[in-house]
Parts: structure tokens; C-alpha cells; sequence
């Protein structure tokens, strides 16, 4: 009976053991499973809800032209010696110098020559030097008649031309034709553009934008939209950072932005970029660039 009692107790006390090990451990497996199994909220850059400038625009283009201009026809048996130009020169300065008589400046300008051939100097006996006030361009475009209705003087434009593509030159509408083209139907239209550092040449050809119908809208960034169809969606963060997909409806687009018509008030937060990373109803972690 004892030999009996003792492997009885000792079976006993070894599922025992198993028992308490599979317990201990499944216990422990959870503990880290669930410490471990909640992922923390994605970083999300996010953006506040803002008023922004938005602008409709036309698209033109036009030939730059010097605010003035100016020519002179030397004969070389006037010179008093060989003919050296001075790049700019200002009103009063001396251009050349002849037997009988100087040039002088009539206005500040950029000095140059006619051409560079013989033929185009004007002959064998003359030269023509050129004068041109590049301080301010003018450059007279056509816009479609359909826009005719917006267009007014004093209108800001952009211009760009190939030489500079990154920077954009300010200006303004200076006149408009008062009648419409009927061959072409288009309003001759003439805008004057800033020149203060002579970088825009006369000649060049300019890429022009017209900006009309002004005003100052709800905008978020383009990254932060969503298209579904002809529909159109962000993702509002609540206060406790819960990203909740919504539909707006969106006017035009301006400078990377998203004109807002409705859908998002001022001052509300939502996605700006990451939407990938993003699941609707799910916890996001802000990140305010």
C-alpha cells in the first residue's frame, strides 16, 4: 500500500508540475502578447484648416518690349576714334563722341548695336547704335473673347520666359482694346511688367498668366485630398486623434492648394500627408510641421 501511495502521489505531483509549467507559461505568453500585439498610432503630419488667396487664371503669351526706345546713325568718318559702347549709361552720359558733334544719354538705358553683320549695321560707311530703356517691358497680349467680361485694367499678372524658368517677374494690365478682334475674337489686351534688373530682354517671348476673380477661400494642401469617383475626400481628426474620412466639395486649385467650398470649417485639423498609413475611425499620432 505504501509502494502504491508513493507512485500515486508522485504521478499525482508530476502532472501537477505540467500543469502549473502550461499554466505559468500561457499566462506569461499572453502578458507579452498583449503588451506587445498593440501597435502604437502611426506619426501623421496634419494641417489646420486656414484661409487662403485663390485666383482664376488665363494663359497667354506675348513678345517683351522696351518702355523706350531709341536709335542713332554714326557714320564712321565721324568718329573721332575707335567706337567702344559702355554697357548702361544714364541720362546725360556720353555714347560716342564724333567731329562735330556727341551723343549724349536722352534717357538711362542698355546700349547695344543693331546686329552684328555689315549689312544689318546699316552699310560700309555707318553704324546704327540702339538705346533701350529695359527698366520696365511691355507686352501686348490676346485673350479669348470668352474671358473678355473679366478682363480690367490694373489686373496682376505673372510673367516667365525661358531664360529665367524659375522666377516669376510681377505686372499689371496697363489698357485694353475697347473692342473685340473679329478675325481672330480676342481682346488685344497690354500688360507692363517690372524689369528693375534688366533680366528680361527685349524680344523675348514671355509666358504670361492673368490673374481674375480674386478672393479669399477655405484651402488645404492637394496632398491632403482623396478622389472616389467624383467624389472627393479627407480624413478630420478629432480631438482624441481619431481620423474620421469625410466628403467635401472643392472649387479650383492654386499654388498647391485646394480651395474648400464645403464639407471643413477654419481651424479644423486634418491630413496633410500619409493617407496611405491612415484607416478611417483608426488613432493617428499628429505631427504639426
Amino acid at each position: 500500500m505504501k509502494r502504491s501511495t508513493k507512485i500515486t502521489s508522485a504521478i499525482i505531483s508530476f502532472f501537477l508540475i505540467i500543469t502549473i509549467v502550461i499554466v505559468g507559461r500561457t499566462m506569461i505568453g499572453n502578458h507579452f502578447a498583449k503588451k506587445f500585439s498593440k501597435r502604437p498610432p502611426p506619426g501623421i503630419i496634419v494641417k489646420e484648416v486656414s484661409y487662403k488667396d485663390f485666383s482664376e487664371k488665363i494663359e497667354s503669351y506675348g513678345t517683351a518690349v522696351s518702355k523706350r526706345t531709341e536709335s542713332f546713325r554714326i557714320k564712321k568718318d565721324d568718329l573721332t576714334g575707335e567706337l567702344t559702347l559702355k554697357d548702361n549709361v544714364k541720362k546725360g552720359d556720353l555714347i560716342v563722341q564724333l567731329k562735330d558733334r556727341n551723343i549724349v544719354a536722352p534717357f538711362d538705358g542698355v546700349l547695344g548695336y543693331r546686329g552684328i553683320t555689315g549689312d544689318i549695321l546699316g552699310s560700309d560707311n555707318s553704324i546704327i547704335i540702339t538705346l533701350d530703356d529695359n527698366s520696365i517691358l511691355y507686352s501686348d497680349i490676346k485673350i479669348p473673347e470668352t474671358f473678355a467680361s473679366f478682363i480690367k485694367k490694373d489686373l496682376p499678372v505673372k510673367a516667365k520666359f525661358s531664360g529665367m524658368k524659375n522666377k516669376v517677374y510681377d505686372g499689371k494690365i496697363y489698357a485694353v482694346s475697347s473692342r473685340i478682334n473679329a478675325e481672330t475674337r480676342s481682346l488685344l489686351t497690354r500688360v507692363i511688367i517690372q524689369n528693375e534688373n534688366s533680366e528680361l530682354i527685349p524680344g523675348s517671348l514671355l509666358e504670361i498668366n492673368v490673374n481674375y476673380n480674386e478672393r479669399n477661400s477655405l484651402g488645404i494642401p492637394d496632398t491632403s485630398m482623396m478622389v472616389e469617383g467624383s467624389k472627393y475626400f479627407v480624413y478630420k481628426v478629432s480631438e482624441d486623434n481619431i481620423a474620421n474620412k469625410i466628403e467635401i466639395e472643392i472649387g479650383i486649385r492654386n499654388n498647391g492648394f485646394i480651395e474648400i467650398v464645403s464639407g471643413l470649417d477654419e481651424g479644423e485639423i486634418i491630413v496633410a500627408e500619409g493617407l496611405k498609413k491612415v484607416r478611417p475611425k483608426g488613432e493617428i499620432k499628429p505631427i504639426k510641421k
